[in-house]
């Protein structure tokens, strides 16, 4: 089954957020694999574009490359796990990627096959890596029938 990696800017270290990435991405099928990356130094601009270029440089070969940013789609639940299989039926690597306080450089959204949005509230980078994490196994366990996800539940 395709590979699903999680680029981030930054380094979580022994966190209770860290805890929670890694408890979703062992359940996950296929496992998600945590790539991390250190945070740019200097001014705001050169900080993201090196960001930027380690993110892209991380890629893996041929990867379908979805960027989390603010300006990008939300889905609801449903939706996220229907694009989800298609992405993993298609047989490429699939990667998403979150980028530092600064956001993403202009180069990793041109490069990116998609662009979401967690919505329209600003989070954490490391509660973006635990929401992104629990949606994936969400959406997985939509398309294996398991009951995780309860829709219409009040």
């Amino acid at each position: 089954m395709t590979e699903i990696t999680l680029i981030a800017i930054g380094r979580a270290g022994r966190t209770p957020e860290a805890e929670l990435v890694a408890r979703y991405a062992e359940r996950l099928r296929p496992k998600l694999r945590l790539v991390e990356l250190p945070d740019g130094h200097g001014a705001p601009l050169e900080c993201r574009r090196r960001e930027g270029a380690a993110l892209l440089a991380a890629l893996p070969a041929h990867a379908q490359a979805v960027a989390l940013d603010l300006g990008g789609r939300a889905l609801d639940t449903e939706a996220f796990a229907a694009q989800l299989t298609r992405w993993l039926e298609a047989g490429r690597p699939l990667a998403f990627l979150i980028g530092g306080a600064e956001g993403l450089d202009p180069a990793v959204l041109a490069r990116a096959d998609a662009v979401l949005s967690l919505g329209a509230m600003t989070w954490p980078h490391q509660l973006a890596r635990v929401m992104l994490a629990e949606q994936l196994y969400r959406a997985r366990s939509i398309a294996l029938g398991h009951p995780y996800h309860r829709a219409g539940r009040p």
